[in-house]
């Protein structure tokens, strides 16, 4: 059942479109990983979702209710987090965890105290004292502290280190195994890769592709290192081998999935002494998308705004 659906959504600044007919479905249980480079509209698609600002058309659902006219009834089981979280700086990383969660209604004072503990966070210090990494700890302890059906995190992770970063992905895992939805921006690929269900992929305001990991793993190419006993013959005019490169004994190369059968079969006849294969990964189905590119600025390190 789909907790979350949007529907050719387009939003224009002007004569700029930011997003051109978005298609978004996350199902119930679902984690769905939303990524994309620097200006690709993700930011843009969330603040539409959470009824921050209206789309030019299109039609986007939560919980079954209009974004733009129910965002009150909505908000009533969603949580968000995003990237850069701006507190009270005169009250304690404590005193608006409290109030975050006594906004949504719905909160489990023992949660609370288990996440703090988690994510080693000090309550009792004021905001204006924390660092970016603390300020991100207090909306995600606060969001997973309430009981949301929903929960919408966007680059959640931004400031974290990498043992508070699988506290995170730990508590995501564990708002799953309750049956809850999440969508989750990110630029870290590898969180992406160990947490979502299915993804979906933006670029320039344009979804261009979209499935779980399985399904898409076929448009990637599949890692291999081979030694053989006597010398592979043409291997770079083989079908569907790329970037074929020497080294000692032993040759690296890609080649399409599809295609890895009958690759297999071909180098056998050399007599193959060592094989190891890496299967695609979703940064090599990012990337191939972006190597396309014509505009640099497609390229940026962080998560879509």
């Amino acid at each position: 059942m789909a907790i979350l659906r949007t529907t050719n959504v387009t939003k224009k600044f002007g004569k700029f479109t930011a997003l051109d007919g978005v298609n978004l479905e996350v199902n119930s249980g679902e984690i769905y990983g939303f990524i994309g480079p620097n200006g690709a509209g993700k930011s843009t698609t969330i603040r539409i979702l959470l009824g921050i600002i209206k789309a030019t058309s299109g039609e986007a659902n939560v919980f079954g209710k209009d974004v733009w006219s129910d965002a009150v009834e909505i908000h009533k089981r969603l949580a968000y987090v995003p990237g850069d979280v701006n507190l009270w700086p005169n009250l304690t990383g404590g005193e608006v965890i409290d109030l975050l969660v006594k906004l949504r209604g719905r909160g489990n004072k023992r949660r609370r105290e288990e996440l703090i503990e988690k994510f080693d966070f000090d309550p009792s210090k004021k905001c204006r004292t924390y660092s970016k990494g603390n300020r991100q700890k207090v909306a995600l302890v606060a969001a997973f502290s309430t009981e949301a059906d929903l929960y919408i995190l966007d680059e959640p992770t931004s400031g974290l280190d990498p043992l508070m970063e699988k506290v995170f992905q730990d508590c995501v895992l564990d708002a799953k195994n309750e049956g809850k939805s999440v969508l989750l921006s990110s630029h870290i690929l590898s969180e992406v890769e160990r947490l979502c269900d299915k993804v979906g992929i933006i670029r320039q305001g344009k979804m261009i592709e979209t499935g779980t990991l399985q399904e898409l793993r076929h448009l990637t190419r599949t890692n291999l290192v081979v030694e053989t006993k006597h010398p592979i013959a043409k291997l770079s005019e083989v079908k569907g081998v790329y970037g074929v490169e020497v080294k000692n004994q032993e040759i690296s190369f890609q080649v399409d999935t599809e295609e890895l059968n009958q690759l297999i079969q071909y180098i056998s006849q050399f007599g193959i002494v060592k094989l190891e294969s890496a299967p695609p990964t979703l940064e090599d189905l990012f990337m191939r998308h972006y190597r396309t590119s014509t505009k640099e600025s497609d390229l940026g390190a962080g998560g879509a705004r």
